[in-house]
């Protein structure tokens, strides 16, 4: 389970990473030597990026993923996880995550109605990660 969520934080943080660098302008979304998966059309994600609900607080959605993937990778790696408080600290983070998820996927869907698979894949990976911050404590 732990190299499942390493792996999974990991690929969360370079998605988090990449539209970090879009809100601050430091990529162009449809630069030539992004994959072509990732890369955003103006009507696409890079829209979505700049968009109301791209930011909590006044902060981009895409760091405090970026904080949150970090801190789980460190968790894990450090195994900070193995501590009931600290664990119970990583699993309201971890649904919080897939709560704003379903917020912004219904938003996609239904408001902004722009398709986005980075968008859709973090959003995934966000639900993948509590299922197994949830199946680590029912396994004790």
């Amino acid at each position: 389970m732990l190299f499942t969520l390493i792996l999974l934080a990991l690929l969360g943080f370079l998605i988090s990473s990449y539209f970090t660098a879009i809100s601050y302008g430091w990529v162009e979304p449809d630069a030539a030597w992004i994959p072509s998966f990732c890369r955003m059309g103006e009507h696409t994600c890079a829209a979505v990026v700049f968009s109301p609900r791209a930011r909590v607080f006044g902060i981009p959605n895409s760091v405090l993923g970026q904080l949150f993937y970090a801190a789980l990778i460190a968790g894990a790696l450090g195994n900070f996880l193995l501590t009931k408080p600290v664990y119970f600290f990583y699993l309201f983070a971890s649904l919080l995550t897939v709560l704003l998820g379903a917020f912004l996927t219904y938003s996609l869907l239904f408001l902004t109605r722009l398709p986005c698979k980075l968008c859709f894949t973090s959003h995934g990976i966000n639900f993948v990660i509590f299922i197994l911050l949830v199946t680590r404590l029912r396994s004790g």
